[in-house]
C-alpha cells in the first residue's frame, strides 16, 4: 500500500546532531526525495523558455501553428510539473509523520528505561510538552530537510543561468535583488532563534506546573505571568518576520522595475528582444518563489534545531 504507516525502530539514544537524526529515521527516502526534487526543478525552468519563444513568435509576426505546438507543450509540461509535485508532497509529508511517530515513541521508550530511576530533566510535565507538541515541529522538518534546500537551490541555479545566457547584463539586477537578502535574513533570524528558545522554556514551565497542580488551578498566579511572556515573545518574533518579509518583497519590486527600465532601454537599442523581458520579469518570480522557500527552510532548520537539542537533552538517561 502506497504511504502505508511505518515507524522505523527507535534507538537507545537520539544522535546529537539533527541531520544524524534526519539520517537515521529517513535515509532511504531521502535518496527518493531528493530524485523527484531534481526532476522537478528541471521542469519547473522549461516554461520559460516556452514563454520567450511564443512572445516572440507573436512579436515578430510568425505562423500561428508554431505558438499552437509551443502552447501544447507549455500545458504538458505545466501538467507533468503539477504531477511530480503532488507525489513530491504526499511523500515528504509521510515521511515527516514517520518521524514524528518515531520520535513520540523513543520518548514512550525513554521514560520507559526510566522506570524505577526520577528524572528532573524528564519530569512529568516536559513529558507531556515534549511528546504533545515538541516532536511535532522536528518530525515535521524532517520531509523538507534535504528535499527543499535541493529543490530550490536547483531551481535558482537553473533560472539563473538561463538568464545569464539571454543576457548577462540584465541578469546582473538579479544579484543586486538577492544578495543584500542574505545579510539581513541572517541577522534577523538569530534575532528569532533566540526567542524560540525562550518560549520552549516558558512552555514546558506552563505544561510541568499543569501537572504539579493537577490542572489550570494556578494557585501561585504563575501561569499568568508565563501566558504573558510567550504573548510577548510571540508579539518580538512576528514584528522580526514580517518585517523581514516587507524588506525582501521591497527588493523584488525595485528589481522588477530596474528589469523593465534596463530591458525597454536593450529592446530600444536593438540589444535584445521583447521575448526576454518577459523572461527576465517571469525568471525573476521563479526565483522569487524559491527564494523565500529556501528563507523559510533556513528559519525553520534554525528553529528545529534548537528544539531538537532541548529534546535530545532531557531525553540523555543516567547511562547515556
Amino acid at each position: 500500500m502506497l504511504f502505508a504507516p511505518f515507524t522505523p525502530r527507535p534507538s537507545p539514544r537520539l544522535p546529537k546532531a539533527l541531520f544524524r537524526f534526519i539520517w537515521q529515521v529517513s535515509h532511504v527516502h531521502q535518496l527518493g526525495i531528493a530524485g523527484l526534487s531534481i526532476l522537478l526543478f528541471v521542469l519547473e525552468t522549461a516554461p520559460l523558455e516556452l514563454q520567450r519563444r511564443i512572445v516572440n513568435i507573436v512579436s515578430e509576426g510568425g505562423a500561428f501553428h508554431r505558438v499552437v505546438v509551443l502552447a501544447l507543450i507549455y500545458a504538458a509540461v505545466g501538467l507533468s510539473e503539477g504531477l511530480v509535485k503532488l507525489f513530491l508532497n504526499l511523500y515528504r509529508n509521510w515521511v515527516s509523520e514517520t518521524a514524528i511517530s518515531w520520535l513520540r515513541i523513543h520518548i514512550f521508550d525513554v521514560v520507559k528505561r526510566l522506570d524505577g530511576k526520577p528524572s528532573e530533566a524528564l519530569g512529568e510535565g516536559i513529558q507531556l510538552s515534549v511528546i504533545v507538541a515538541e516532536a511535532e515541529p522536528i518530525g515535521g522538518f524532517v520531509g523538507d530537510s534535504i528535499s527543499q534546500p535541493l529543490l530550490q537551490i536547483g531551481i535558482l541555479l537553473a533560472v539563473t543561468g538561463y538568464l545569464l545566457y539571454l543576457q548577462p547584463l540584465m541578469a546582473l539586477i538579479i544579484a543586486f535583488v538577492f544578495i543584500p537578502q542574505i545579510v539581513f535574513v541572517k541577522l534577523m533570524q538569530a534575532a528569532i532563534n533566540r526567542r524560540v528558545a525562550a518560549r520552549t522554556g516558558v512552555m514546558r514551565a506552563i505544561s510541568e506546573a499543569l501537572v504539579a497542580e493537577g490542572g489550570a488551578r494556578d494557585r501561585d498566579g504563575g501561569q499568568h505571568g508565563r501566558i504573558h511572556a510567550i504573548f510577548a515573545i510571540n508579539m518580538s518574533m512576528y514584528k522580526i518576520k514580517f518585517s523581514m518579509n516587507f524588506l525582501m518583497n521591497g527588493m523584488v519590486l525595485l528589481g522588477n522595475a530596474a528589469i523593465l527600465a534596463a530591458g525597454a532601454c536593450f529592446v530600444l537599442s536593438g540589444k535584445t528582444e521583447v521575448g526576454t523581458i518577459v523572461a527576465f520579469i517571469s525568471g525573476l518570480a521563479k526565483i522569487n518563489d524559491p527564494w523565500g522557500d529556501l528563507i523559510d527552510w533556513y528559519r525553520s532548520l534554525k528553529v528545529t534545531e534548537i528544539k531538537y537539542d532541548l529534546v535530545r537533552r532531557v531525553t540523555e538517561t543516567p547511562e547515556d
